[in-house]
């Protein structure tokens, strides 16, 4: 069964700029209202962040908060539950991207990865469930947003890959676990869909070029793919791929 995501209330992590922030608009887009979450972004962006999103005809906030840490989880969602007072969906979308191969991760390095990209995930499925199961009926849906690391052992990306390995399998973990409660937990892997700020456009083409689709997607490519699994009620601990088939 299909589920109608109008008026459901979604925190979206790292939703300010890049893939997030394609996230929060379709959703908004779907109907949906947005907790716009950032830690570091620009205010000028989380500001034309929300007005996009307003513009939709949703309600949203935004809400700056460590997430790594178990105080700036509680933080966002106690004010998630004093402006809206329920959630119904939650997309892991935070996360760093360090380079570094095996030896020449520092420990700083190391535990930021972690931390951002694996214990907050970890916490704020915490903080989102304990809010679900206050639903009638009790239930909801969480995405995270995983990658290539996820599946691949990556030899310049170490710290990232294995937290984000960790994050694959805490999806897993959690769809075991919290389905009787009818919440459903997700991940979506995107390949190349957003050039990183320091790749030059050609080598961006030649990224595209060896694909089997013979090009590289976009940030909306993602966003659709998590609206899907947001409102499908019969899809839990999946790892849907959007890559252009760039694992085959």
């Amino acid at each position: 069964m299909q589920i109608d995501l109008t008026n459901q209330v979604a925190l979206v992590t790292g939703s300010a700029h890049r893939v997030g922030r394609a996230i929060a608009l379709a959703l908004a887009k779907a109907g949906v209202h947005i907790i716009v979450h950032y830690n570091s972004a620009e205010p000028a962006v989380v500001r034309n962040t929300l007005h996009e999103i307003k513009s939709y005809g949703v309600d949203a906030i935004s809400i700056q908060a460590d997430l790594s840490k178990p105080d700036g989880v509680g933080y966002v969602f106690s004010e998630i539950d004093e402006h809206f007072g329920r959630l119904n969906i939650l997309v892991n979308s935070a996360s760093v991207f360090h380079k570094n191969r095996l030896l020449e991760v520092s420990h700083d390095d190391w535990q930021k990865s972690l931390d951002v990209n694996l214990t907050a995930p970890f916490l704020c499925t915490q903080g989102a469930v304990s809010m679900f199961k206050r639903n009638s009926p009790s239930g909801g849906a969480i995405i995270n947003i995983c990658d290539y690391g996820s599946v691949q052992p990556w030899l310049e990306r170490v710290d990232h890959n294995i937290s984000k390995a960790g994050l694959w399998m805490l999806t897993q973990v959690s769809a075991l676990s919290l389905g009787a409660d009818n919440i459903r937990v997700n991940a979506v892997l995107p390949g190349p869909v957003m050039k990183s700020p320091d790749m030059t456009n050609e080598y961006w083409s030649k990224i595209g070029a060896s694909l089997p689709l013979k090009r590289t997607g976009d940030e909306n490519d993602v966003a659709r793919a998590v609206v899907y699994l947001a409102g499908e009620s019969f899809i839990t601990g999946t790892l849907l791929t959007v890559n252009g088939g760039e694992t085959l």
